[in-house]
């Protein structure tokens, strides 16, 4: 029998009903649906950022992203999910305070790396993300990576080293791209690092989500994980002194459309997808933003895409479809695995 109550005390806690695909009425459709909605709406966060960036810092942005999605919750979190909450056992409480720094340390080092490499550069280390979630996986989640998605995850790789390169390499009688030298030197060495080091956190963010989403329903899991990189956020603004108010009331809108869309409704889209889907395999759909940024930023920034941003943009739909391909037969039948083991 399937058990769909959650507030249960801590030595009969069992895994939420919203981990169990069959108990929740969901199949790979309904998966593949939430998880193209949830590409639309990241997508929306550089469109975003570059309206909100006319005034405000870069940080500042996303402290008050994160801490906006956190008061959006608490209403919700702290009312019909209290029981839940106070039935997280320590270690359960622990691992969502390191998710919460992870993604809080992936937003700062990542905007933070953009202040000393091209923003080519940056895209290309941060895209890693989901080749340190593969080679992480089998270790820390004991999930095998699947042929399907590790052939999905080298094209969509590929596919976003060549967004990334687009905008640092030219055409002069023949590709001219930076040497190795150049991206390995000075202040551009150290803005490299930052974007490798978003990319590791990236994938800590993705595998403790797809670990504790197991055991624990999606509203408590996301509160305590934005709310601890709120906090983690304001924090390096005190630190490095910059202003959290001040600004036009525009600006404020942008930066609560972030909060929104990008992160409530995009990035706990993935959260939840944790919980019936490989961490890897989650992984490789975020490598869809730079497409939905692409389609974005034509309509709205006028900016159209050059043939290398839209090579590139082919290749990691084609590594997304090969991802998919094999994952069905093991939908309906994780969660319920998952959950007898408890």
């Amino acid at each position: 029998m399937t058990q769909e109550r959650v507030d249960l005390p801590p030595e009969n806690k069992e895994a939420p009903s919203d981990a169990n695909p069959k108990s929740a009425g969901i199949g790979g459709g309904r998966l593949g649906i939430a998880l193209f909605i949830a590409i639309l709406a990241v997508s929306t966060a550089s469109i975003f950022i570059r309206f909100a960036q006319t005034e405000a810092p870069s940080l500042v942005i996303a402290a008050l992203r994160l801490t906006f999605a956190s008061l959006a919750l608490a209403p919700v979190a702290l009312t019909r999910h209290r029981a839940e909450l106070r039935a997280l056992s320590r270690n359960e409480i622990l691992l969502g305070l390191l998710s919460g720094l992870f993604l809080a340390i992936h937003f700062a080092t990542w905007i933070s790396s953009l202040e000393y490499t091209s923003v080519a550069s940056s895209v290309v280390f941060v895209s890693t993300g989901p080749l340190w979630v593969a080679l992480l996986s089998p270790i820390f989640l004991r999930e095998p990576l699947t042929r399907p998605i590790l052939i999905g995850m080298s094209l969509a790789l590929i596919g976003g080293f060549i967004i990334g390169l687009a905008d640092a390499c030219t055409w002069n009688n023949g590709l001219v791209c930076p040497s190795l030298s150049q991206i390995m030197h000075g202040r551009m060495l150290f803005g490299n690092f930052l974007a490798l080091a978003g990319a590791w956190m990236v994938a800590g963010y993705l595998i403790i989500g797809r670990k504790l989403r197991l055991k624990m329903s999606l509203m408590p899991y996301i509160f305590l994980v934005y709310s601890m990189a709120a906090v983690c956020l304001l924090i390096v603004v005190l630190i490095a002194h910059e202003n959290l108010f001040g600004y036009s009331w525009l600006t404020y809108v942008w930066i609560i459309l972030l909060a929104l869309i990008p992160q409530l409704i995009g990035h706990s889209t993935y959260n939840w997808a944790l919980a019936y889907l490989p961490a890897a395999f989650v992984a490789v759909m975020t490598l869809g933003e730079p497409i939905g940024s692409s389609i974005l930023a034509y309509f709205i920034l006028k900016e159209a895409p050059g043939m290398t941003v839209i090579a590139g943009g082919g290749l990691i739909l084609v590594g997304i479809y090969f991802a998919t391909r094999g994952n069905g037969k093991n939908l309906n039948t994780k969660g319920t695995r998952e959950k007898s083991k408890t």
